[in-house]
C-alpha cells in the first residue's frame, strides 16, 4: 500500500509537471543564445547567485540592484575587477524590471521581498530564481504561484540541495524502499548562534535606500540589529531560523516523505540564553501530522552546544529518515548514508553535488518547467510548513490545516497569520 500510494503522488506530480510544461509559451532559446540576467539583492546570498548565473554557459549577468549604495559598488567594482565588464546597477528593482533586455532575474533580497519581488518581476515577463524561502507568508506563497502559472513563467526556488546527484539518487531509492516503509522523517538544524545583543534606533546610513528596504513591511525607525543578516530574527522581515537554514532541511524532509501540507502542525520553544533583540526562537521543535498518509514530520531547532544526533561527525543540519528497514541519514548538501536492520549495519551511500543554477537555465532555455529541481510549487509548500509552525509556536496551541484551501480550521487569531498587512504601494495585487 505504501508503495502504491508513492506512485500515485509521483504520477500526480509527473502529470502536474507535464502541464506545466506545455503551458509554457514564450519562445525557446536557441544553443548560442546569450540570456541576460540579473540579481536582486547582493549582499548576501545574492553575491552567489552573481558567481553562480555568470558561470553557467550562455548566461551572460548585466545588472545588479541593491538598495545599500556601498554594497552595491563594491559588488560592481569587483565584478568590473574580474570580468572586464560593467553591470548595469539599480537601488530599485522597480526600474531593474522595465528593462526588456533582461531574461532572468534572481532574487536573493531578505525574505519579506522574496514573494512580491518575484511577482513583479513575472509580471515584467521575466524568468525567477527566487531564495529560500520564496515567502514570507502562506498567502503570498500561493500567490506567487499563481503569477508563475499566470504569466507562464519559469520559476525556480533556491533548495539547491535538491540539484545535488546524491541527494536526488537518495530520494529515488526511498521511493524504491530501501529502508522499507517510510513513517517518519526528522529535520534538524544546530547551527551555533550567537546573541545578537542589543542595537538603539538610529538615523539611516547614508546611501541607504530605507524605505525599499522596508517595503511591505511597517514603517519603523532603522536599527542595525534589524538591518543586515539579522532581519532573520524579527517577525516582520523574517521567519526564524526554522525558516533560514531550516527550510532546506524541510524541503527534504517533506520530498523523502512523500508529502505536502499537514492536516495538523504543533511547535514550542523559545528564545533562551540571552537577552537580546532577537524575537524568533532559538529553540523550537514543530512537529506535522499526515494522518491519511500514516506520517509524521518532525524538525528542531538549536542554537548552542548540543550533540550532533544521527549526523555523527557531519552535522549541523541534516535529515534523518525512519523506515520499517533502516535509516537514511542526509548529513549534508550532497550526500546519504543508509543502515540497514536492527543492527544499523551500513548500506548504500554516496556523495555528489549539482548545479542548481545551471538546472534553472536549462528550463529556461527549454521553456519546460517540468525540468526544473526546485518547481516553485515545491518551493510554497515546503515554505508553508515553517510559516505554519512558526504560526503555532506563536500563538502556543495545535493547529488544524486544511491543505486543500490553505487555511486554517476554526481559529482567527492564528489565520490572521497567514498573511500580513502589507505597506502601499508595496502590495500584491492584479497577479493576471
Amino acid at each position: 500500500m505504501q508503495k502504491n500510494w508513492r506512485r500515485r503522488t509521483f504520477l500526480k506530480a509527473s502529470s502536474a509537471a507535464l502541464a506545466m510544461g506545455a503551458m509554457a509559451s514564450s519562445r525557446a532559446y536557441g544553443a548560442n543564445e546569450k540570456i541576460r540576467a540579473a540579481v536582486v539583492g547582493v549582499k548576501g546570498r545574492g553575491r552567489d547567485h552573481m558567481g553562480g548565473l555568470e558561470k553557467v554557459d550562455g548566461v551572460e549577468l548585466a545588472a545588479i540592484c541593491d538598495i545599500d549604495e556601498s554594497v552595491l559598488a563594491e559588488r560592481s567594482a569587483d565584478f568590473a575587477k574580474d570580468t572586464k565588464r560593467k553591470l548595469d546597477t539599480y537601488t530599485d528593482m522597480r526600474r531593474l524590471f522595465e528593462d526588456k533586455s533582461i531574461d532572468v532575474v534572481s532574487i536573493a533580497t531578505p525574505n519579506h521581498w522574496h514573494s512580491l519581488a518575484s511577482i513583479w518581476a513575472i509580471q515584467a515577463g521575466k524568468d525567477v530564481y527566487v531564495e529560500k524561502p520564496c515567502s514570507h507568508n502562506i498567502y503570498e506563497g500561493r500567490k506567487l504561484v499563481e503569477a508563475a502559472r499566470a504569466h507562464k513563467r519559469i520559476v525556480q526556488h533556491g533548495t539547491q540541495i535538491r540539484s545535488a546527484e546524491a541527494i536526488r539518487e537518495a530520494m529515488a531509492k526511498l521511493e524504491e524502499g530501501v529502508i522499507g516503509e517510510v513513517y517518519m522523517a526528522k529535520g534538524l538544524c544546530y547551527k551555533w548562534r550567537n546573541t545578537i545583543g542589543r542595537a538603539k534606533e538610529e538615523p539611516v546610513p547614508a546611501g541607504v535606500h530605507y524605505d525599499l528596504w522596508l517595503g511591505p513591511a511597517p514603517q519603523r525607525a532603522f536599527s542595525k540589529n534589524r538591518f543586515h543578516y539579522n532581519w532573520h530574527w524579527h517577525w516582520d522581515y523574517g521567519n526564524g531560523e526554522i525558516g533560514n537554514q531550516g527550510v532546506h532541511q524541510m524541503d527534504l524532509a517533506r520530498w523523502g516523505l512523500g508529502v505536502g501540507l499537514p492536516r495538523k502542525v504543533q511547535s514550542m520553544g523559545g528564545h533562551f540564553l540571552f537577552e537580546d533583540d532577537q524575537e524568533t526562537p532559538n529553540v523550537q521543535i514543530a512537529t506535522f501530522s499526515y494522518p491519511e498518509e500514516k506520517k509524521m514530520l518532525v524538525f528542531e531547532v538549536r542554537h548552542w552546544i548540543t550533540n550532533a544526533e544521527d549526523l555523527r561527525k557531519d552535522g549541523p543540519v541534516g535529515n534523518i529518515f525512519y523506515g520499517s528497514e533502516g535509516i537514511m541519514i542526509i548529513p549534508n548538501y550532497s550526500s546519504y548514508k543508509v543502515f540497514l536492520g536492527k543492527n544499523l549495519e551500513p548500506g548504500p551511500s554516496r556523495e555528489a553535488g549539482g548545479d542548481h543554477y545551471a538546472n534553472f537555465i536549462e528550463a529556461v532555455r527549454s521553456r519546460d518547467p517540468s525540468k526544473l529541481h526546485a518547481e516553485v510549487e515545491e518551493g510554497h509548500k515546503s515554505s508553508a510548513l515553517c510559516h505554519l509552525a512558526n504560526i503555532a509556536y506563536r500563538v502556543g496551541r495545535t493547529l488544524e490545516f486544511d491543505p486543500a484551501t490553505e487555511q486554517l480550521v476554526g481559529d482567527a487569531e492564528a489565520s490572521s497569520l497567514l498573511t500580513r498587512n502589507y505597506r502601499e504601494p508595496f502590495v500584491i495585487k492584479n497577479i493576471a
